[in-house]
């Protein structure tokens, strides 16, 4: 057995090898690239930093049009404006499909999710539902009210803990609280932890986090058969595809008793009718069955479900860190909140239009931590050109958001926390220089519904609380997976405004 892999090895080494030589030399008009190694390609060039950064690094010594080849996958990168508008204008329909890759295989329900869905009528059908039925005018105002009961709990939350001895508050439990109890009541009509008691209770929220989050979070961004096919000719399994099939066991599992439980209450004399996302996908699935079978409503949930938690969360952690790094920010912001709300209330979803700088510190929180750094990638469905180079059909695209976000050449004095400069008329967002939610016809329906909650939340806490650091200063470092995280939980210090404690107690 192992002469059988050693010679398949050889083999596909020396198919690849040839392959190579021969793109390189029969397309000389390729992008740039670095010069690639046998077999594994460009690889060994990612491995000492992050991969955004190491795609930057790269990008900056060879153009923001950048060819590489992971194993035998052949990747586009992408970082600057004018080479992501082309890729989003003149060839959006080109880059309309994503690649298909392992995690695609076992969490997609045969590429049924919106978000892998390749690029036709499945996705256009899947893609008119979330924005008919969630993201639209009358989806956000019709969860307005779980927003604003949520906000209201958590701040309970935040105003007990407040009051602990050390006045010290570990945010990143309590944003996940948040947005996972949203994200439930949209879905399922009830929250992610039923008993009141219980979800004031950290401890027991932090237990019930992690159950959910093993459910919904494989943390495997990529297996290695993606990007070396023969291994899989050969059998070869290891441990990526371990991970994947218990967590999708595990989130089929409990998708599919959130749908039993409904389908049931739907069936009783004495259900009350609800507005939830899995309601309104049964009463679809009883006019036309063929279409919205369970599986297909689990493909929706599952996008919601891990989409609508994680990305929000990690956008207000970095926001609150960047404030309380940046106090002028800060007092700036909430001399704009106590000037447009008056006393004797909390914010509501009609105040965000008369609170701008709020606006500006999230676009500026996005622009410096994209949550997702390098957006989801997408694959070529024929040749193309970008930037006056040959794309062949097949190639993966990826966008480098991070590495735009903060580029010299686009942004001035772009390492800094500036939100003052989203406030231009245009928003600052012209062209394609911001793309934290992607562009084109895969864009990111729920884009809307994220910054409303983050602004909703954020305005929240700075009307509410007093934040002060715990140290000299909130530690920035990254971590870097799927999506941009700080690499050490955000901890600060608060203490309810006095003209506030009232209010924060009967809300």
């Amino acid at each position: 057995m192992e002469k059988l892999y050693s010679h398949l090895a050889l083999v596909f080494s020396v198919f690849l090898l040839i392959k190579l030589v021969f793109v390189r030399f029969s397309r000389r008009n390729l992008p740039p690239s670095p010069l690639a190694l046998p077999v594994i390609g460009h690889l060994h060039l990612l491995k000492k930093k992050p991969l955004p950064q190491a795609l930057e690094t790269l990008s900056s010594k060879y153009g923001p049009v950048l060819h590489l080849q992971f194993g035998s996958k052949s990747v586009l990168v992408v970082s600057s404006p004018s080479a992501i508008e082309e890729c989003f204008t003149k060839n959006d329909i080109v880059f309309a499909n994503r690649p298909r890759s392992s995690v695609g295989d076992h969490f997609t329900y045969n590429y049924t999710a919106i978000t892998w869905a390749p690029y036709g009528h499945l996705w256009r059908s899947l893609r008119r539902f979330s924005v008919v039925e969630v993201f639209s005018s009358s989806g956000l105002r019709r969860s307005s009210s779980i927003l604003e009961n949520e906000i209201s709990r958590l701040l309970r939350l935040v105003l007990k803990q407040s009051r602990s001895g050390n006045q010290e508050v570990e945010l990143r439990i309590l944003f996940n609280i948040l947005t996972t109890n949203i994200t439930m009541m949209i879905v399922a009509g009830k929250p992610a932890i039923e008993d009141e008691a219980a979800a004031a209770d950290l401890g027991i929220a932090k237990e019930f986090l992690s159950e959910f989050k093993e459910k919904f979070f494989a943390g495997v961004a990529m297996d290695m058969r993606d990007l070396f096919p023969i291994l899989r000719l050969i059998g070869y399994k290891g441990r990526v595809e371990k991970i994947l099939s218990k967590v999708q066991k595990s989130r089929d599992e409990y998708m599919q008793v959130l749908i039993d439980e409904i389908r049931l209450k739907k069936t009783s004399s004495s259900f009350e009718k609800k507005t939830s996302l899995i309601e309104t996908l049964l009463s679809l699935q009883e006019s036309e069955p063929e279409f919205y079978t369970d599986d297909v409503i689990k493909s929706i949930m599952v996008v919601m479900l891990v989409a609508g938690v994680d990305t929000t969360a990690i956008t207000l952690e970095w926001a609150m860190s960047l404030l309380l790094n940046h106090p002028e920010a800060l007092k700036k912001l909430r001399a704009e909140i106590d000037d447009k709300i008056e006393d004797g209330r909390l914010l509501n979803e009609l105040d965000l239009v008369n609170l701008p700088y709020l606006a500006c510190v999230i676009h500026e929180t996005l622009r410096l931590y994209p949550p997702t750094p390098l957006l989801l990638p997408h694959l070529s469905s024929e040749s193309c050109t970008v930037g006056g180079y040959d794309i062949p059909q097949g190639t993966m695209l990826i966008v480098n958001a991070w590495a735009m976000h903060r580029d010299p050449k686009v942004w001035d004095e772009p390492s800094k926390f500036m939100p003052e400069r989203f406030e231009a008329a245009s928003g600052g967002r012209e062209g394609f220089k911001y793309i934290p939610f992607g562009s084109g016809r895969r864009a990111c329906p729920g884009a809307a519904m994220a910054v409303r909650t983050a602004s909703m939340f954020l305005g929240s806490l700075t009307r509410c609380f007093d934040w002060e650091k715990v140290g000299k200063e909130v530690d920035m470092s990254e971590q870097c997976g799927i999506s941009l995280t700080k690499a050490k939980p955000f901890v600060a210090k608060c203490r309810p405004r006095q003209n506030m404690i009232e209010m924060l107690s009967q809300s």
